[in-house]
């Protein structure tokens, strides 16, 4: 069964994934992968106030926080997914964007910026100059445990940080 997404109106971030990994279907919680540190990487970065995991991930939503995926079918790995596949899940991911006009749409992962922004995608994480509606981009490193260009915790907490960093200028 797909995951529920997590949407409010007006998030002050909406995290995107590109689609659940079988951990996280057979669990029914985003990023609940014993190897996937997103939950930690949220706290430590002190995007949200308190320490969550996966089984509460419906708690964004109290922090103004939203979270979905581009595609909704849970693979291995997100090389499964077909193009029949992502190119509606792109569509929806935009309609998603123009409904609930969040700040700052963050892309959990390099690979589903590019999937959503094509040639125009700018290799790596941080702030990119595209926006979505009003909403503005935000690339994170895929927190999972098998990055290799991200290994450690710390290589993935510095991006979190500064995705942190830009809500706060935006807030101010």
């Amino acid at each position: 069964m797909p995951l529920k997404d997590i949407l409010i109106d007006r998030p002050k971030i909406l995290f995107v994934g590109i689609n659940p990994g079988l951990r996280s279907e057979a669990r029914g919680h985003h990023f609940a992968g014993n190897g996937n540190p997103f939950w930690r990487l949220l706290y430590a970065s002190r995007l949200i106030p308190i320490e969550i995991d996966a089984d509460e991930d419906a708690r964004l939503a109290e922090f103004g926080f939203a979270l979905t995926n581009l595609c909704p079918r849970a693979t291995r790995s997100a090389s499964e997914l077909t193009a029949d596949e992502i190119a509606p899940g792109k569509r929806a991911l935009l309609r998603k964007i123009r409904r609930v006009r969040p700040a700052i749409v963050a892309f959990v992962g390099i690979s589903i910026y590019t999937q959503v922004f094509g040639r125009q995608a700018i290799a790596g994480p941080g702030a990119k100059p595209q926006q979505i509606g009003a909403a503005n981009v935000f690339v994170l490193p895929n927190p999972s445990g098998l990055n290799a260009g991200y290994p450690g915790f710390k290589h993935k907490l510095v991006w979190f940080e500064r995705l942190r960093a830009e809500l706060e200028k935006l807030n101010a």
